[in-house]
């Protein structure tokens, strides 16, 4: 018991849909005790526990702020849809920033754990002609070398949104309305919001024993409930 203590949490893309799974997990549990939330806008939330740093620029992290220190997981959620924006602030958002968020969490806390939000596809050969493949797969390299053995990255297929939301493009749309297909074709195809949250969210909180956990991974890993 004496060896016990409770841990702290920094979350980014807590207003998306797996992130702010995330946010609401942690918040509820006995053994997570600050939440650092690093967003562009309030949520709105007001909690105990909640630290909710806004930042209007994520490209310009403050590495001296406070509320690096003493982290013992981060959990990476940011993300963006492929043809949304321009080549460069793909790679920017995908690679660049997370890459950079990592490197001033790890300089303030050698043994913090390491929860990507990746993609299925990922190509950690880093040769693929698929912008998204490419990018994913180059921010999992750097972040591997960064964190060494406590880094885990998660590759989803399709998310189904447990909680209806708008959904961000005709192929979205589609991809919601044949999840009951999706579904029944294999563990490869798919998974709920909330398994896939839930499943980052113990494996940053307790450790896992993969580094990369693919679709049909995060599933088993959920159906440990």
């Amino acid at each position: 018991m004496d060896s016990y203590k409770t841990k702290k949490v920094i979350l980014t893309g807590a207003s998306g849909m797996i992130g702010g799974i995330i946010l609401k997990l942690a918040l509820e549990h006995a053994d997570v005790h600050e939440v650092v939330s690093l967003a562009r806008r309030p949520s709105g939330i007001n909690h105990p526990k909640l630290n909710e740093v806004i930042l209007e620029d994520f490209t310009q992290l403050d590495s001296d702020a406070t509320f690096w220190k003493n982290v013992d997981v981060g959990y990476y959620c940011i993300g963006v849809y492929t043809g949304s924006v321009p080549r460069e602030k793909f790679r920017e958002i995908t690679v660049d920033t997370p890459v950079a968020f990592g490197k001033i969490l790890i300089e303030q806390n050698p043994n913090v754990r390491f929860v990507l939000l990746s993609g299925q596809g990922a190509d950690r050969s880093e040769k693929s002609r698929m912008m998204f493949a490419q990018d994913k797969g180059a921010v999992e390299n750097a972040l591997s070398n960064t964190f060494k053995n406590r880094f885990h990255t998660f590759r989803p297929g399709y998310i189904y949104p447990v909680e209806k939301r708008k959904e961000p493009n005709l192929s979205y749309r589609l991809m919601r309305r044949l999840y009951p297909v999706l579904k029944r074709i294999g563990m490869n195809s798919s998974v709920t919001s909330e398994h896939l949250a839930k499943a980052m969210f113990r494996v940053g909180l307790d450790g896992g024993r993969q580094e990369i956990y693919e679709n049909k991974d995060i599933l088993k890993h959920s159906n440990h409930d």
